[in-house]
C-alpha cells in the first residue's frame, strides 16, 4: 500500500497473475504454486496431495484474505524425505527348540562331546527373518503450509499489482483521450446552431423568392427551440463528473479491488455519451460520438481483468 500526500492508496491489481514458493518441513519439501486468471467472483479450485483434506478450510480462507475475484487455482505438492526403513529381527522360537533338543538327542544317544550352544544355534539360518518396518511419516504442520502458502500468495500479488501498475497508465491515458474529444464536441456545439440559423435563412428566402422580408424573430424562436432540444452541457458535465470519479478511484483503489465499481462507472460515462450521441444532429460531432464511444469499449475490455 502506498500514499499520496495524506491519502492511503492501495495499487491496482490485474486479475492475472503467477507465483510459486517452496520450503523444508519435517516431511520433506513443500511446495504451493497459485495461478489466477479473470472471472467475474472469486472462484477457488486447489489440488492437494493425500491427506491434505484436513488443510483445504485454511487454505481457503488464507487465499480470501488475499484475492478478491478472480479464478484462483492453487497446487500443493509435497516432496518427501527419503528414509531408511527400519529393520526387525524376528525368530522362530518353537523351530529353535527343536533344532536345540535334536542336538541334545544326538550328543547323548551318539555320546558325541560338545555343547548346545548359541554359537552353534546361530548357525541355523531359517531361525532368523529379517522384517524391514516403515517408520511412521511426519506430516505436514499447519504453521508450515501457511508459511509456504504466505510467500505464494504475496509472489501472485507481486504479478497482479505490477501488470496492474501497467494497465492503470493505460486507463489513465484513455480517460485523458476521452475527455479531449469531448473538448472538441463542446467547442463544435455552438457552431453548429449559427450554422442551422444561416440554413434556415437561406432556405427560407429562397422560398420567399424576395416577396416579404425575413422574419428574424421567427427564426431565432426556432433556434432557441433547437438550442434546447439540442443542448448537451448537462451530459458534458455529467461525463466530466464520472471521468473524475474514475480517476479518484484508479488513484486511491481498495483493499477489495474496483474492478466492478469501475464497471458501474463505465456504464455511466457510456450513457453519457449515447445521450449527446442521439443529440448531436451533426455529422462531425456524430463522428466525434463514434471515436469517444469506441475508447469507452476499449477501456471497459480492460476493465474485464482488473480486481
Amino acid at each position: 500500500m502506498a500514499r499520496r500526500g495524506s491519502v492511503t492508496t492501495t495499487p491496482l491489481r490485474s486479475m492475472t497473475g503467477y507465483g510459486e514458493a517452496e520450503g523444508p518441513c519435517e516431511a520433506g519439501l513443500l511446495r504451493v504454486e497459485i495461478r489466477t486468471v479473470n472471472h467475474r467472483y472469486l472462484n477457488l479450485q486447489l489440488r492437494t496431495p493425500s491427506g491434505f483434506d484436513r488443510h483445504q478450510a485454511l487454505i481457503e480462507d488464507h487465499l480470501r484474505r488475499w484475492f478478491s475475484r478472480g479464478h484462483i487455482s492453487v497446487n500443493v505438492s509435497l516432496e518427501r524425505a527419503a528414509e531408511e526403513p527400519h529393520a526387525v529381527v524376528e525368530v522362530d522360537l518353537e523351530r529353535a527348540r527343536g533344532y536345540h533338543e535334536g542336538l541334545r538327542t544326538i550328543a547323548e544317544e551318539l555320546g558325541v562331546k560338545g555343547e548346545v550352544d548359541l554359537r552353534t544355534m546361530a548357525g541355523f539360518r531359517d531361525l532368523f527373518r529379517l522384517t524391514e518396518v516403515e517408520r511412521e511419516r511426519p506430516e505436514v504442520k499447519v504453521e508450515e503450509l501457511e508459511r509456504v502458502l504466505e510467500q505464494a500468495a504475496a509472489a501472485v500479488q507481486a504479478t497482479r499489482e505490477a501488470e496492474g501498475a501497467r494497465m492503470g497508465r493505460d486507463l489513465a491515458s484513455r480517460l485523458d483521450l476521452m475527455e479531449e474529444i469531448v473538448a472538441r464536441i463542446e467547442e463544435r456545439a455552438p457552431r453548429r446552431l449559427i450554422e442551422e440559423r444561416e440554413r434556415l435563412r437561406e432556405a427560407i428566402v429562397e422560398l420567399l423568392e424576395g416577396r416579404a422580408e425575413v422574419d428574424d424573430d421567427r427564426i431565432a424562436r426556432e433556434i432557441a427551440h433547437l438550442a434546447e432540444r439540442w443542448d448537451i452541457h448537462e451530459e458534458v458535465v455529467r461525463f466530466r463528473s464520472h471521468v473524475e470519479h474514475f480517476r479518484e478511484t484508479l488513484e486511491a483503489g481498495s483493499e477489495d479491488g474496483v474492478g466492478k465499481r469501475f464497471g458501474f462507472i463505465s456504464q455511466e460515462i457510456l450513457r453519457e455519451a449515447n445521450t449527446i450521441g442521439s443529440k448531436a444532429n451533426d455529422a462531425e460531432i456524430a463522428r466525434h460520438v463514434v471515436a469517444l464511444k469506441a475508447e469507452i469499449e476499449r477501456l471497459r475490455e480492460q476493465l474485464e481483468n482488473i480486481e
